[in-house]
Formats: structure tokens, sequence, C-alpha cells
């Protein structure tokens, strides 16, 4: 157990972000909420601030989003970032936003080709010191991020270094920190919080790991649970702060003359709770200077509270948008594709970048009967059955299917543009029939281990815009303000 010395003990206290993807507005109340930090801090003289981030911010293609994203660390004085999944979404255009990074970019776990733009930019750890304290601060990628990104030149820019070899490389980085006289140590993890509780055990002199990309909302600090020991027997703390930029965190420390901690108190903050900053607010609309206003949503439900396996109005209303726009018989979209929500008011372009971050284009492709049905029970089953609900369930329109609460598929029908509905043999369907599905290029790439989407020799185009563009498009061509509602269509019952 930590104990309560504190004479002579080193005070800390820590800003903490992760998994922001992208979302500006709640980048907007995070600055508000880092400015509330800086001010409460302010006569802190014995109080050592930092604030660091464990990945993710960024999102998608979209430049002016990643961007913002950069913009908001500079803003807040991040100092130091681990390099999440996303930060690699923008492939080919990365050094049109790297340029404007003002913090360390840390991952120890990556190899990279000296041709790439990340080349000279990554760093596997770096050294802090305020008040004459020095802070060992590591970074590591997750080790599925090839399973996490769409193909393509990434695959030729570096390679990851497995479970295993990442344990190591954290250990060495460790003990080159720990030769170099530094005795506080930081690991700025994006590689999910089941991993970062082995890393905890299995190494020797790490202090904190700020963990991101299973999107875990930790809270305070339970021994046995995000308070673990290390190999030496020292208490090593682990913190995330949810997703989407929802919450942020701070960790407060006292750190004895070894480096060891004797005091911590973990604190979560919700960005709702602060206005948007409008020096960053003006900035930003600066930045999305060619906002456009689309139409008007008149009503909307609220949020629901996992977006990874529920049913969602909001999921419905993008897939109608997606199939009408592009006259196909069905639409899918991932659940993991959306970050937000509609709320009564307009419709811009920065509402539906924020809700629909990602940017991938869509095809649309000839699925037989028996591809969408194994997807969708691939995708529910995988997604119920993990502690992320990851892949996320499919949001469909021009069909309705119905679920028990561990995932499994009971019955689905095929809607057609009338209304009519046709049951789907899910036991046994069709080899032979086809739908013109459009979906976006990661699931059609058969990404998250959905290899029955892969299938490119049946795609009928590739539409060369996203799903926002869809959803734009139909709410600006709707004359009436929009009422987004629940019609059932996704339904989970107890069994």
């Amino acid at each position: 157990m930590i104990s309560p010395i504190s004479s002579g003990n080193v005070k800390t206290s820590i800003f903490y972000i992760n998994d922001y993807h992208g979302k500006s507005i709640n980048m907007e109340r995070t600055m508000s909420a880092s400015n509330t930090f800086d001010a409460r801090n302010i006569d802190k003289k014995d109080t050592d601030i930092l604030k660091l981030s464990s990945g993710d911010i960024m999102v998608g293609e979209d430049i002016t989003i990643n961007r913002a994203a950069i913009m908001f660390q500079n803003f807040i004085g991040i100092t130091a970032s681990a390099i999440g999944n996303h930060e690699h979404d923008i492939q080919g255009n990365i050094d049109k936003v790297l340029q404007y990074v003002k913090f360390n970019m840390l991952s120890n776990n990556v190899k990279i080709n000296p041709r790439s733009p990340w080349s000279g930019v990554v760093k596997s750890s770096v050294i802090e010191e305020v008040n004459g304290h020095k802070y060992g601060i590591i970074g590591s990628t997750p080790v599925d991020l090839f399973t996490r990104s769409k193909l393509g030149p990434l695959q030729k820019d570096l390679t990851v270094d497995d479970a295993k070899e990442t344990i190591y490389d954290i250990q060495r980085e460790i003990d080159k920190l720990k030769n170099q006289g530094v005795n506080k140590i930081i690991l700025l993890s994006h590689l999910g919080n089941t991993f970062e509780k082995i890393i905890a055990t299995q190494t020797s002199g790490l202090d904190v790991i700020l963990g991101g990309h299973s999107h875990d909302l930790i809270a305070s600090v339970k021994e046995g649970e995000n308070l673990l020991y290390g190999k030496d027997g020292a208490p090593v703390i682990i913190t995330q702060a949810g997703k989407d930029g929802k919450t942020f965190g701070i960790l407060n420390l006292e750190f004895d003359n070894r480096g060891i901690i004797k005091k911590v108190q973990n604190n979560i903050g919700y960005t709702k709770d602060f206005h948007r900053n409008m020096p960053l607010e003006y900035i930003f609309n600066k930045l999305f200077k060619d906002n456009k206003i689309y139409g008007e949503i008149k009503f909307a439900p609220s949020e629901p509270n996992d977006l990874l396996i529920s049913s969602n109005p909001h999921g419905y209303f993008i897939a109608d948008c997606m199939r009408k726009d592009l006259d196909c018989d069905i639409a899918l979209i991932q659940s993991a594709n959306m970050r937000g929500y509609f709320e009564k008011g307009q419709v811009d372009d920065r509402i539906l970048n924020d809700i629909l971050p990602f940017k991938n284009e869509l095809y649309k492709i000839k699925y037989s009967e028996k591809d969408i049905v194994d997807a969708i029970r691939f995708a529910a089953e995988t997604s119920y059955n993990s502690k992320a609900h990851k892949p996320g369930i499919f949001y469909v329109s021009g069909l309705r299917y119905v679920l028990n609460n561990k995932g499994q598929l009971l019955s689905m029908s095929y809607v057609d543009k009338s209304g009519k509905q046709t049951p789907i043999n899910i036991n046994n369907p069709r080899y032979d029939k086809f739908y013109v599905t459009v979906i976006n290029d990661y699931c059609a790439q058969g990404n998250d281990n959905l290899s029955m989407l892969n299938r490119p020799q049946q795609i009928v185009q590739k539409t060369g815009i996203d799903s926002a563009v869809c959803v734009a498009n139909v709410i600006k061509n709707t004359k009436n303000p929009i009422e987004i509602t629940d019609d059932g269509r996704i339904q989970v019952v107890s069994q």
C-alpha cells in the first residue's frame, strides 16, 4: 500500500488527455478546463506541472481536422504525446500536419523507414525537467496498429514490435533513463488497458502509465485495478480518460527522494462542464473557413450510453442518408465510425466533422446475402464479447435485425425502398442473392477481421465521397427541419 509519507517529497500534477478523435468542439471546452487548471496551480511553486497526451487526438484523413488537433495540443501546453493508430490515418499527407507539431511525439516500439515523413520526428523517450526535478517520458504505439488502420503507405513506412518485444522495449528505455539519473518515469501508452496492466507488473522502475486506445474511463485509484506493483515491488499507477474529448484527467502525485510514489489522487473532469474557449473557437472557425450550414435538426434524442453496441437513431439517420444519396439497396456504417451525435439546431461542417471525422471513401459493392449476414453476425458477437466492445455493431439502412444480450443474431429482414420487409434466413443465407450496398473503404478492405466484406471484384463504384457528404446532401435537400427518431430497426432482447 502507498503510505502517507510527505516530508521532502516531490509533488507533481499531470493534466492528461487521450483519444479525442479530432473532436474540435470538445477541444475548445478542454482549453477552458486547461486554463482553469493553470489558474489553480499558478501559485503552487512546490508542485511540478506536466501536460501529456496518450495519442489519438488526431483522426481521419482530413488535414484541417488534424491541424486543429495539433494546434489544440500546442495551445494547452502538451509537451509530449504517444503516437496512436489515428495519428497514422493521414498516410499520404502526414508531412503537411507534422510541420505544426511543437511537442515531442513518442514511440519506442516502432522501426521507421528513413524515407518516411515520420523519420526524424519520432523519439523513444524524452527527459523533462521541472523545478529541477527530472521526469523520463516514454511513448508506445499500439501493437495492433495494422489491424486498426487502412492498408496503404503506412505498411511501407514502419513496423511495430509485437507485445513481448514491446515490454522489452519499455524496460530497455526505463533502464536507459535510470542510467541518466532519472527516477520518475511515465509511460504514455496507446496500447490499451489490458496490456497496460501487464506492462505495469512485468517491468521495473515504471511509476505511471497514462493510457489510451481501449477508451477506458478510469476514475480514482483502486489497488489491484489501477494501482499495481512492478517487478521491483514499487507502485505503478494506471490512468485513462475515456474517449472523444468528453473527459480529461488530473493526476496528483507525491514522490519520495528515490522516485517512489507515496501519495496519489486521480481525478476525472467532464468537458461538458466547461464553456467553449472563445479564442480557440475563433481560431478554429478561421481554420475551418469554408464552414457551411446545411440545414436544421428539429429533434434528436440523446446519445446512447455505449455507441458501439447500442441501438442508435443517429447512426440510422446517417445510414439512411448514405442509402438515399447513393441510391443503394443497403447501407452499412460501423458504429465505431461515429464519434458523436446530432443536437437540435443548425448542422454545419464542423458538427459533421465531429460526428464523422474519418473521411473514409464510400464504395458501392454487390454483397451476397451471406456476406451481409456474416458481417453483421461477426461484428455483433465480437463487439458484445470484448471488453472495449470493438469493432462495434453495424448501423443499417435497408435492414432490420434482432440480437440477444450476448450479441447473437436472432433474426434479420431486408426492407426495400417502399418499406416492404422480406425475412432473411440467417441460418442459411443465400450465396446467389445480391444487394448493392454502400460501405466505407475501411470495412470494404476487410479490416477488423471483416474478411467477408473484402470483395474487390464485386465493387460497383468507388464514389469519391464520404458519409458526411451524404448527410450534408440529404439535409440541404430536405425542405423541413429534420426529426431523428428511433424506429427500432436494431433491437436487443434479453435471452
